[in-house]
């Protein structure tokens, strides 16, 4: 079954309509994400063939910009400036467009990429907030890849009924546990070798460590930076405790607490909040660190489709949590309710639920099985979830799911419904 799934050698990304009406509104409009998911490629194709991308990891193109910022950024005056790996001409040529894009009232002066978060790199002191519209590109989904919908998270926040006339899925736990180690970095999308994939992956954890994360920062010990990160997807599924990485790590916990700060960065790990129904609760409780992509996660712990096929495996049922919610995540930021995700457990540890998905006040729970099958006991955390809502909030929890690797799609209770995984994009957008 999963032929049906292999990669074309372009992919149709759904962040590229975003990138067009954010610049017909703002002035300047930066993209940034990981690297390697397709930021480059993704401006190319808005520019068009018309339109001039300046490259600034290209040195004659960077030194240009470093030696006189202000001439180098009216140049493109008069199109939209596409310039990638922004973060590269430092806070001088960052203070440039803002005062370039401050003399004109025109939308869509700037297109700006890089493999960095900007409001977060220290050498870039100057915020574009106010006049910059900001979009995070993650690697590609499993609609991207399939060209099929990713819709099911939009759709989850309408009636239940709705869920339930999705089909039958065609695949099967082994067809996921493929697609989990495969992840969404279109490199490894493109190739069936098992072992050029491994050897992407590796190089890619060292460029990052070596390169991507030394140019924001002095960092001593670079080859601390893998084991952090396979340490952070070996607890993908667990609250993220600092005191524990730092003693698996042995290291203090301020390098670990730094470290993880430049990895959330450059995009290599994202976190899920706690929810509660109390704002001052959420910022108390603790959070999850999650890897961007399930292919890094899995490569991280030395796993592949035939180690996870074990039952016993213990990192198989993280790895089906974290692919599920990676793509609930791309589903998130490209959505028009854009709503809020966190992670829930209450303060005694008796209810867990995976994933809930907040917008406008209405609710959205997730439970993620690696199982094939689903029972009434798989939804517990829901159906408390649900009643506690209703007593507080009548009308506010709208659904909730269990997303597992089987393939019907049935009722679990009132609001409650099981779905094979491949529903997070086989519903049409």
């Amino acid at each position: 079954m999963i032929d049906d799934f292999q990669a074309a050698t372009h992919f149709d990304r759904r962040i590229e309509g975003e990138i067009r009406d954010a610049l017909g509104s703002a002035r300047i409009v930066v993209v940034t994400g990981a690297r390697q998911v397709g930021k480059t490629w993704a401006v190319r194709r808005v520019v068009g063939p018309s339109g001039a991308v300046h490259y600034l990891d290209n040195e004659n193109t960077r030194t240009a910009a470093l030696t006189d910022p202000h001439g180098f950024v009216r140049s493109g005056a008069g199109s939209t400036m596409a310039i990638d790996e922004v973060q590269l001409g430092t806070d001088a040529l960052i203070r440039a467009i803002k005062a370039e894009a401050d003399t004109r009232d025109e939308r869509g002066q700037f297109l700006l990429n890089g493999s960095a978060n900007f409001l977060t790199v220290p050498h870039i002191t100057e915020s574009l907030a106010g006049r910059a519209v900001f979009l995070t590109m993650l690697p590609l989904s499993q609609g991207e890849i399939a060209a099929t919908g990713d819709g099911l998270l939009e759709r989850s926040f309408a009636g239940s009924a709705n869920l339930l006339d999705l089909g039958d899925s065609p695949l099967r736990a082994d067809d996921y546990l493929e697609l989990i180690c495969r992840g969404g970095f279109p490199e490894p999308v493109r190739t069936t070798s098992r072992r050029a994939r491994r050897r992407w992956f590796s190089g890619y954890v060292s460029s990052v460590a070596t390169k991507e994360i030394t140019r924001l920062e002095d960092v001593r010990d670079a080859d601390l930076i893998p084991r952090l990160l396979r340490l952070v997807a070996a607890r993908s599924g667990s609250e993220f405790v600092t005191a524990t990485v730092a003693r698996a790590a042995d290291c203090d916990r301020r390098t670990v607490d730094r470290y993880v700060s430049l990895m959330e960065m450059t995009g290599l790990i994202h976190r899920l909040g706690a929810w509660s129904a109390n704002l001052t609760a959420r910022e108390s409780r603790r959070e999850k660190l999650l890897i961007c992509d399930s292919g890094l996660a899995a490569h991280l712990l030395r796993k592949d489709p035939d180690s996870l096929a074990e039952l016993t495996d213990p990192a198989r049922g993280p790895l089906v949590e974290l692919f599920a919610l990676n793509e609930l995540r791309k589903q998130a930021l490209l959505s028009e309710r854009l709503p809020d995700l966190f992670h829930y457990r209450d303060h005694r540890g008796d209810v867990e639920v995976d994933l809930v998905a907040e917008a406008e006040g209405d609710i959205v729970a997730w439970e993620i099985k690696a199982s094939s099958s689903v029972s009434g006991t798989d939804a517990r955390g829901l159906r408390r979830m649900r009643d506690r809502i209703d007593e507080t909030g009548p009308g506010t929890f709208r659904n909730g799911i269990v997303l597992y690797a089987g393939t019907q799609a049935f009722s679990l209770g009132d609001r409650l419904t099981a779905l094979p995984l491949s529903t997070l994009w086989t519903t049409p957008t």
